[in-house]
């Protein structure tokens, strides 16, 4: 760890924070836009949304490859040589650009998801269930911070999480594609075909740029019942773009043969395309999986509305379910994923896989973003009393944005699995470690500890909500009171205050408990410790990223279906199904918007902290990679 590696690490960091407050200014200007367009126009409501998310989109790609391919020509042209012999020190230092990114992403993640959520909390609990008012009418003291919490969490969070794992993916590459220098015909000598990751992305805009430009032409949304169906088309015709652009991409910059080390020194361009588009078709299916499971256009969903007819138990118990369920396809697509790109690449085809993943990011945020433009839209539709019509219309477009957020959840989950995999291949190069033995103590002793993180992590920031979400009840009945009472005037900046000081003094014992857990872990229990710590980090985290955020996502999609009517008018808004509904969305708020998400940062973070300190944790091993005090 030296200067290069700490000036790649401020950069990731501030590329990072630039590509949350540009998403989140675009997202602020296009939440009034929304609600007055949706005022004339679904269609023109629809577009509004759609475009302010593909500016973030855009912006973070771009970003992230123009001021990383800059790092390289800095680091290539200043700092190292341009030796093949240089090029393992050279991506290894870069890799601080990804753990910057990721480190933003962490606090984004977690503290955006605490200020969110204990707002929306709040505003439920103590409008909906005590005064019978929505969660956005003026009145309700809870409304603005959690207009803002959406921004906070929702735009700024997500995009800081798809950043970091853009960067990592791509530094993971190059640090193996580095250490291929020692082995004839290396691709490690060949500069041009390193550069293919960073290549891959940079065609992903120029996918999605086409993509925004025809989707138009073949998903018309002039009525509720399509809006679903036009976002889940953006998916559809970015990926079938991506697929021929990254098969010319490969064989235009990929040698006809080169190798990655001494077991995989046959690797061609069509083995590289095969786990590029095994990780971009299973982003697909992933998304298709977490929309079955999550949207109230299904079975599963409407299951749960049917049960809050009797209690909120019930819906809560077949929530539950339903998150385990869905676990189902994710991992079996992760797991064709990885196992095909291992055998024909190596560690190298795992993280052109994450790549690959990644490929239509700039369409899958855009989808992502979406949902809290249309929700907050929502909300400034209610507040400015625009008429039953237009919110009747930003709450259709708000349903397809909790699924489509739900989707890009699955993308960033089913991504953060093949990056995570990927850094941990290459945290085993830069630490020496020939292979991970489950029968070493030290590594088991690592696996359990490391199984045991995702569930810390999260029992602590649930936590957190439930203690901000609290305070926040506590202040919003205390002012609710007076202004039914007293006609006193909501004080919103306490509200803010509240939020704000929670997520700030709550995200600092998760976040350490990543950051240190690995580095510690491996210099007092050897690099062995640290790779079962980064194997069961990686196992656990993943299935109970995608089983929260699913129930959450299924809790949030029954209410809204439950308002809409679906259970018929006497299970409509003030009934007691739709109380049972408010109290299930309200258990799953923290589980896919705080806890879950954030586990993506947890099982990267926790594998890049122990790349970029390979060499340090290597170096306090013992020779057998146990602790350098056993003898």
């Amino acid at each position: 760890v030296g200067a290069p590696t700490c000036l790649a690490f401020n950069v990731g960091c501030i590329t990072s924070c630039a590509c949350g407050y540009i998403g989140m200014k675009v997202a602020v200007y296009a939440n009034v836009r929304t609600a007055h367009e949706a005022w004339l126009d679904l269609q023109k409501g629809f577009n509004v949304a759609l475009r302010a998310g593909s500016v973030m989109g855009f912006c973070l790609v771009s970003l992230g490859v123009f001021v990383l391919f800059g790092l390289l020509v800095l680091f290539r042209g200043v700092l190292f040589s341009t030796d093949a012999s240089d090029a393992e020190d050279l991506y290894e230092a870069l890799a601080g650009y990804g753990l910057g990114g990721s480190s933003i992403a962490l606090f984004g993640r977690v503290g955006g998801g605490i200020y969110t959520k204990a707002a929306d909390v709040g505003a439920d609990l103590s409008g909906k269930n005590e005064f019978g008012i929505d969660e956005d009418d003026p009145r309700n003291p809870a409304c603005i911070a959690d207009n803002v919490g959406d921004n906070v969490g929702d735009v700024a969070g997500m995009g800081a999480d798809l950043f970091g794992s853009f960067a990592e993916s791509t530094c993971a590459a190059f640090v193996i594609a580095g250490s291929s220098y020692k082995v004839a015909d290396g691709i490690a000598g060949n500069y041009p075909a390193t550069l293919f990751p960073l290549l891959m992305s940079s065609v992903g805009i120029i996918v999605g740029l086409v993509t925004m430009m025809v989707v138009g032409c073949f998903y018309k949304v002039n009525e509720v019942s399509k809006i679903e169906s036009a976002l889940k088309g953006v998916l559809n015709i970015s990926t079938v773009l991506q697929t021929p652009a990254v098969i010319g991409l490969a064989y235009y910059v990929l040698p006809a043969k080169f190798a990655l080390d001494e077991k995989f020194d046959n690797v061609t361009p069509e083995k590289c395309i095969a786990s590029v588009l095994l990780g971009l078709w299973s982003g697909l299916v992933i998304g298709y999986a977490t929309e079955y499971y999550t949207s109230h256009t299904y079975r599963p969903v409407r299951e749960i509305s049917e049960t809050q007819r009797v209690s909120a138990a019930t819906g809560i118990i077949y929530g539950l379910a339903l998150g385990y369920l869905s676990c189902i396809v994710p991992t079996i697509c992760i797991g064709i994923t990885v196992a095909v790109a291992h055998t024909v690449a190596g560690m190298y085809g795992v993280a052109l896989g994450a790549l690959g993943m990644l490929g239509t990011v700039t369409m899958g945020l855009a989808i992502d973003v979406y949902g809290p433009i249309s929700d907050n839209a929502g909300g400034i539709a209610e507040m400015s009393k625009l008429g039953a019509d237009v919110r009747r219309k930003t709450d259709a477009l708000d349903a397809a944005g909790n699924t489509t957020a739900a989707i890009g959840k699955g993308f960033a989950i089913g991504s953060a699995a093949l990056v995570s995999l990927a850094l941990f291949g290459a945290f085993t190069v830069r630490a020496k470690i020939e292979s991970v033995d489950i029968l070493d103590p030290w590594t088991f002793t690592g696996l359990l500890y490391g199984a045991m993180m995702p569930y810390a992590f999260s029992a602590m920031t649930m936590k957190s909500v439930g203690i901000a979400a609290n305070d926040m009840v506590k202040e919003c009945l205390a002012q609710l009171k007076e202004i039914f009472e007293n006609n006193a005037k909501p004080n919103y900046e306490r509200c803010i205050a509240i939020s704000t000081d929670a997520s700030l003094r709550e995200m600092i014992a998760p976040g350490a408990l990543v950051i240190i857990s690995p580095l510690l872990g491996g210099v007092l229990f050897g690099k062995n410790c640290t790779a079962g710590m980064l194997s069961g980090a990686l196992v656990s985290g993943v299935q109970l990223a995608v089983s929260m955020s699913n129930s959450g996502g299924a809790w949030d999609n029954a209410k809204k279906y439950i308002e809409s009517g679906g259970l018929g008018p006497e299970h409509a808004k003030g009934s007691n199904a739709h109380k049972a509904a408010v109290i299930g969305d309200t258990v799953g708020d923290p589980l896919k918007d705080t806890s879950g998400p954030s586990l993506n940062i947890v099982v990267k973070l926790s594998a890049i902290m122990s790349l970029v300190f390979g060499s340090v944790i290597a170096d306090y091993s013992g020779p057998t990679g146990g602790p350098f005090w056993l003898k």
